[in-house]
């Protein structure tokens, strides 16, 4: 049987326990660091990802009969002249030049294809979603550089009941596979002009504005 002080130590390590869960889950959001309103020198993202609905302009050299003009379809698949059921999303465009290539490659010698991305719409891990109270919740396309400002111009702001400093940005961090919770303060950002309430955005990430409580 466990002595006084033995029983004493764990009650109190369970407290502390408890504590420090209810501190990690008090709703207290981190911060990302400012971003500027107009980039000193921007630079290119990562490869883009071909995604469902993007349109996609396939080039055959010296074979223009061979190329087309095709949408990806919700099946992630497209299909161009001798080629049926080709998977395209979740590849970049030189990738998918490469399989095109290697298909072709049964049918004429030595076949030299470009795919062109001419209208995108990016896979949905990689697509900023805007959703609660503004102007138009929506799914982005994500762009290298892209900053929350950019996003919520193209969503048309804040709604009028919106409490835009309670907003929350959820990432989701492929190192570690959880999610992390930033706060945002729109309210300062659009309707104030604070240059510090500006940040970057990174692809999938999740933007949640509750609507005012009074």
């Amino acid at each position: 049987m466990p002595s006084k002080t033995a029983v004493h130590t764990i009650a109190g390590a369970a407290l502390a326990s408890l504590t420090l869960s209810g501190c990690a889950g008090d709703g207290t959001a981190a911060r990302l660091p400012p971003a500027n309103f107009v980039a000193h020198q921007e630079g290119p993202g990562e490869d883009y990802i071909i995604g469902p609905m993007d349109e996609l302009t396939v080039f055959v050299w010296r074979n223009p009969e061979l190329g087309s003009k095709v949408q990806v379809r919700p099946d992630g698949r497209i299909t161009t002249p001798l080629i049926t059921d080709m998977p395209a999303v979740g590849k970049t465009p030189s990738m998918l030049a490469q399989d095109i290539q290697l298909q072709l490659s049964q049918y004429i010698q030595d076949p030299l294809v470009s795919v062109i991305v001419t209208r995108f719409a990016g896979t949905f891990s990689e697509q900023i979603r805007i959703v609660g109270a503004t102007g138009k919740p929506a799914s982005l396309p994500y762009r290298a550089n892209m900053t929350i400002l950019d996003a919520m111009i193209a969503v048309g702001g804040l709604s009028e009941y919106a409490s835009g400093n309670r907003a929350k940005l959820i990432r989701y961090d492929k190192a570690t596979g959880h999610q992390q919770e930033f706060a945002l303060r729109l309210g300062d950002l659009l309707k104030k002009g604070d240059s510090k309430a500006n940040v970057m955005l990174m692809p999938g990430d999740v933007i949640i504005i509750p609507e005012s409580m009074f």
